[in-house]
């Protein structure tokens, strides 16, 4: 049976300094993860060095925000223009070939500097919790970005050099905390928590609860769950970076069912997504210059996937 491999990236974690790392090391790990996004298009990251107290205070803060009546979550909701605020129940539909749309809420944090659509006046420290985490994040995956250069054959900082306006206007990053609320009602036929789908941008860092229910599907397998390891960070590589790839890396598709468990049904789950996307302005073109697929800049790839999701 496939299963998604832990890598220990404690040789190259964020209380290392980047520079002083041994390059035999640095290909070591590398290699190990460019192997996985051939095979799994998963892996699980360990002794990363993001704590995990910055990581619980956004799974409390959220619980608190989701909690709140949906008329005062409402004055939070994300704009059709833009990726930041509250994301209402059924609002999504990751898989439209599903007839009932995903049973999930999510709160989207997209530019770290901007505080609109905040709950700050009812939740005060929201803002910084979210930020504190985003910061960490980003850099945690500037490092994976350098790996899979490395892995890549190609210039160590060319993949981190595309994203280097995360956090500002021009880069479509988002911090997104998502919430599935316990199965209280009777579920449409079809429907489940979160439907089939890849991501659509170059990599993504996931933190889980220990509540799991994810489930990936690994090339020529089928689905396999993604169990919650404690402190690790499980890290999926998205549609954007596959098509840059010219396929040698591969986006695959997960999804969170509905449990058959009677005891789960009653139990709510929360994650943490951090989806990284390159620079608006950057041009994906397949980088061992095969011309596999056409060019096209990252924000209208994006926004090419965002209209079928909603």
């Amino acid at each position: 049976m496939t299963v998604i491999p832990v890598i220990d990236l404690a040789p190259y974690s964020l209380s290392v300094p980047a520079d002083h790392v041994d390059s035999k090391v640095l290909q070591g790990i590398a290699d190990e993860l460019c192997k996985a996004f051939t095979t799994v298009g998963f892996v699980y990251l360990k002794n990363h060095g993001i704590p995990q107290n910055i990581v619980e205070e956004v799974f409390s803060t959220s619980k608190t925000f989701f909690e709140k009546p949906v008329e005062v979550k409402q004055e939070y909701a994300r704009p059709v223009d833009a990726n930041h605020g509250w994301v209402s129940l059924e609002r999504e539909k990751l898989n439209p070939e599903r007839p009932a749309a995903d049973l999930k809420e999510a709160y989207n944090m997209t530019v770290v500097d901007d505080q609109h659509l905040m709950p700050v006046d009812i939740i005060p420290n929201f803002y910084d919790v979210f930020k504190s985490l985003f910061t960490s994040a980003q850099e945690l995956g500037n490092r994976v970005l350098d790996l899979m250069s490395i892995g890549l054959n190609i210039d160590r900082s060319f993949l981190r050099d595309c994203h280097k306006n995360v956090g500002k206007k021009d880069n479509q990053t988002t911090l997104r905390s998502l919430y599935y609320p316990r199965i209280s009602k009777e579920v449409k036929p079809g429907q489940v928590r979160c439907g089939e789908h890849s991501d659509y941008g170059s990599i993504t860092l996931l933190f889980q609860d220990d509540v799991g229910g994810l489930e990936v599907k690994p090339v020529g397998a089928d689905y396999i769950p993604a169990t919650p390891i404690p402190g690790t960070v499980l890290v999926n590589l998205g549609d954007l970076m596959q098509r840059w790839t010219a396929d040698k890396l591969v986006a695959t598709k997960h999804r969170v069912l509905i449990p058959k468990e009677e005891v789960m049904l009653s139990k709510g789950r929360q994650s943490i997504a951090f989806f990284i996307h390159p620079d608006d302005d950057v041009i994906i073109k397949c980088l061992d210059g095969s011309g596999k697929y056409e060019e096209i800049s990252s924000i209208d790839y994006l926004n090419m996937r965002f209209a079928v999701t909603y």
